[in-house]
């Protein structure tokens, strides 16, 4: 017979899963917020960096495209979409074959 004061084993049980699923919330919720914490941290010590030589990158407008370039290693980055966008903007110039060549190269298949 089961004491009036003391609860049953398995409501005992359930109140300790109900806990460990609590604090495994918890510490779910605070390993995305640490993660997102993170991202932004290295976001704002990358923003604009060129990733080759570190120095700050440089918007270049050409046509209606901006490009981002690093003047201390004359690398030239591209997000996404924009080279497909300067292929078009290339092939509207009529400015010859050989960039539309040089674009393909890099262009995702």
């Amino acid at each position: 017979m089961a004491h009036p004061d003391k609860p049953s084993s398995t409501e005992e049980e359930y109140f300790a899963r109900e806990e460990i699923e609590k604090k495994r919330k918890l510490a779910l919720e605070q390993a995305h917020s640490l993660a997102a914490q993170q991202r932004e941290e290295l976001k704002k010590l990358h923003w604009m960096k060129c990733p080759k030589c570190g120095m700050d990158l440089q918007p270049v407008k050409h046509g209606d495209v901006e490009i981002e370039t690093c003047f201390n290693c004359h690398g030239i980055f591209l997000d996404a979409g924009e080279l497909g966008r300067l292929q078009q903007q290339m092939s509207h110039e009529n400015s010859g074959k050989w960039m539309g060549a040089v674009l393909n190269l890099f262009k995702n298949k």
